[in-house]
């Protein structure tokens, strides 16, 4: 017991540490699978950053004209007539707008027109040079589209996961440097397009799709997009090619671009014009919003009322990227950012054109992952190691400067070199190893204690001593009658294995052989009794009920014996462990009534069993050596194992006992039973039993030699040779007139 106790008391030091680095790995599993949804506390810090740092405003020639609730106020509910749209595309074009973006999409025709109006108009007599009148009229839709194709306007279009809407052309395309990167970008199979007057005259199309993460919050705005495996660009990148006037934007993916880091197809960056834009492998833009400035945004009904000269437009606008949009309650699109809980999409597009144009990006390296997943290692690992002798204040010191150091290290990365650093997982590695390893630390002491109430617990049935504790008044003597599956194990030739090895070593190889036959026997529902040297006694359906026990027991003793096959060939190569060649166990089983409960003296009780069903039980064992079998049952059992592989044995008397019993091999489980082979044994052997009990002695035993390869095949040499002796026996002499085949056994 001391060496055990020393090995116990050593996990108790190693505990925590293994603990700890358990810890460690699971959470860098976890950051390295980057399972969705993961991420979000890291992007919540990403957030606070921004709210703690916004980039500070500068004028990069990108304007917003705000069609606001005043302008509502002033000109009228939406939707506005398109002459209103072109007359305040007309002024913007006059003032010198580079690009006119509108974050709106006329996709149904102006009712307004006076063509739409005719057609709504009665057909009554006198009206007809009226509606001849407005029919001749120039049609809205026609005249803004006349004031687009005068114009650097770029048109949106909204993408749809659903297949609906006409397909997209785009007035310039989009050139792949690399592999296509339909495995990053999102795919999408519809459209909600303007009118295609509209699209065909706008100089530049693009996306005004925007949605956010799992929580809602836009952190990345998509530059590009997969519209049935065709690059589309977003509004706002299209907006910067139509400002320069300039050809294809070129797409940059990993291995176009002599990077081998990531995936083929991710994007790298894009290039439009004079500008290159780094994103995400997905070709998304970290976005770095700015406080509200109220200088990017000019009131629509100031130019369409004459509020602002021609001169003032011109002063506003001239070389400007101008983003049409809207904010009046009930017509904008509102998206939360780590700012605002509601901005309108326009100023999403007008930040990110921004962001391109001043080359203020926000960029997670390549690298990010590979340092956070250095540093779980590097700082859980080493808190992890340090903790358990450095103990709790210590280590809650060291714990908090690592964790203020990646913290610190993140904000300057962002502050500094506009990085986003996650510094989520190295921080929660080192809070769970520091929470986990204390909890251990805690209860160490205490464990350490228990260990001596646990070790000799060992001598008890658990499930007795929780029964005790709950019922106290069972703890005296008598018992009760119930029906129990009993079993008796025991080790061949035990004496002559103790006589190889010194005390030590046989209690080493009765450990390695014990230990896990109660294993087994415990997991069926089994109750261990006792051992008696190198037996076992177990029994079922006591102190608990076990509705199944006849198939728990016949599993538990088809598992011993193939366990004791698995330990004859592992346990003699292992250090340290004695273990005879070839060793082999009986078992002996039976099913009935049996006495059971506390028996004793006053001074000392045990929870056991007494009754004809044990000691039947227990002659069964030593019937194993006589028969060659291993598991030896009787009829009351062999009745409730119905499916199992069941071979009949003979008719015993055992020692003790008047009356006889069929006894029974049990070889197998269902699996075996349906097995041809064995059926065809069976049969072949319940017609010998019917000859040999005719005392048919000739046509018995020509049945044993015809089907001797059978019986050694399963492993019943020993049966055959037993009745061989026994025929040769009976058919030289007199047999008794009332001789029913029942064997008397004469030894136990």
């Amino acid at each position: 017991m001391g060496e055990s106790a020393g090995r116990w008391l050593g996990l108790l030091k190693t505990g925590p540490i293994i603990a700890g680095l358990l810890v460690v790995l699971a959470i860098a599993a976890l950051q390295f699978s980057a399972i969705p949804g993961f991420d979000r506390l890291g992007l919540m810090v990403f957030d606070s950053y921004q709210n703690a740092a916004p980039r500070a405003y500068q004028d990069a020639g990108v304007r917003i004209i705000d069609i606001d609730e005043e302008s509502v106020e002033r000109l009228g509910q939406w939707p506005w007539s398109r002459t209103e749209i072109a007359r305040l595309t007309q002024k913007l074009s006059d003032a010198g707008a580079a690009a006119i973006a509108f974050d709106i999409v006329f996709s149904e025709p102006d009712r307004t027109s006076p063509g739409q109006i005719a057609a709504r108009l009665p057909r009554a007599e006198g009206n007809e040079n009226l509606l001849r009148s407005l029919s001749d009229l120039p049609d809205n839709d026609d005249i803004l589209a006349d004031s687009f194709a005068l114009a650097p306007v770029v048109g949106g279009f909204f993408l749809l996961h659903e297949d609906r809407g006409g397909p997209i052309e785009l007035p310039t395309g989009m050139a792949i440097l690399g592999s296509s990167p339909d495995g990053q970008v999102e795919q999408y199979r519809g459209t909600v397009q303007s009118l295609p007057q509209l699209q065909q005259a706008s100089a530049g199309l693009g996306s005004l799709s925007i949605v956010g993460d799992a929580d809602g919050i836009l952190r990345r705005a998509p530059l590009v997009f997969l519209y049935k495996d065709k690059l589309v660009p977003s509004l706002s990148l299209e907006a910067l090619r139509v400002a320069q006037q300039a050809g294809s934007i070129l797409v940059k993916t990993s291995d176009g671009s002599g990077e081998t880091a990531g995936a083929p197809g991710a994007i790298v960056n894009l290039r439009v014009g004079d500008f290159e834009v780094p994103t995400t492998a997905a070709g998304e833009l970290w976005m770095h919003f700015s406080e509200p400035a109220p200088e990017r945004t000019i009131a629509a009904w100031r130019l369409l009322s004459g509020d602002m000269s021609a001169d003032e437009i011109a002063t506003a606008v001239e070389g400007q990227i101008v983003f049409v949009g809207a904010s009046a309650t009930g017509l904008r699109d509102l998206i939360s950012t780590p700012l605002a809980e509601n901005e309108p999409g326009v100023t999403v597009h007008a930040q990110a054109a921004e962001q391109m144009i001043l080359g203020e990006f926000l960029i997670r390296p390549d690298w990010a992952p590979g340092l956070e997943f250095f540093l779980i290692l590097l700082l859980g690992g080493g808190l992890a190691l340090l903790l358990p002798g450095a103990g709790a204040t210590i280590g809650a010191a060291i714990g908090l400067a690592a964790t203020a150091a990646v913290t610190a290290g993140s904000w300057l990365a962002f502050d500094q070199l506009h990085y986003l650093l996650d510094p989520t997982w190295p921080v929660i590695a080192l809070i769970l190893v520091y929470a986990v390893q204390t909890l251990l630390s805690f209860r160490q002491e205490e464990q350490q204690r228990a260990y001596i109430h646990t070790a000799f617990d060992r001598y008890l049935s658990p499930e007795m001593v929780r029964q005790i504790a709950a019922n106290p008044e069972r703890l005296q003597l008598g018992g009760e009658e119930r029906e129990m599956t009993v079993l008796f194990c025991d080790i061949r030739g035990f004496s002559r294995i103790s006589e190889q090895y010194d005390p030590k070593q046989v209690i080493n190889f009765l450990t390695g052989f014990l230990t896990p036959m109660c294993n087994i026997l415990l997991e069926r529902k089994a109750t261990v009794d006792k051992f008696i040297g190198d037996a076992i006694l177990a029994f079922w359906n006591a102190p608990l009920d076990d509705p199944d026990q006849f198939r728990n027991g016949a599993r538990a003793a088809l598992q011993m014996v193939e366990s004791l096959e698995r330990l004859n060939r592992e346990l003699p190569q292992k250090p340290g462990q004695v273990w005879p060649p070839d060793v082999k166990i009986g078992i002996g089983m039976n099913a009935g009534l049996c006495c059971v409960g506390n028996m004793g003296s006053e001074q000392r009780l045990s929870y056991t069993l007494i009754g004809d069903t044990v000691n039947i039980a227990s002659r069964f064992e030593g019937l194993t050596k006589q028969y060659g079998v291993q598991i030896l049952i009787g009829s009351a059992l062999a009745k409730q194992l119905e499916g199992f592989a069941l071979l009949e044995l003979d008719r015993v008397k055992v020692v003790g006992r008047d009356a006889s019993d069929t006894v029974y091999a049990l070889l197998g489980d269902e699996t075996l039973n349906r097995d041809p082979a064995f059926g065809i044994l069976q049969s072949w052997h319940d017609e010998f039993l019917t000859l040999y009990r005719a005392q048919n002695w000739t046509a018995a035993s020509h049945l044993l030699e015809e089907h001797e390869a059978a019986y050694s095949d399963a492993g019943l040499s020993v049966l055959l040779s037993v009745y061989r002796g026994r025929i040769e026996l009976l058919s030289k002499g007199p047999v008794e007139d009332d001789w029913d085949g029942v064997f008397e056994a004469t030894r136990k």
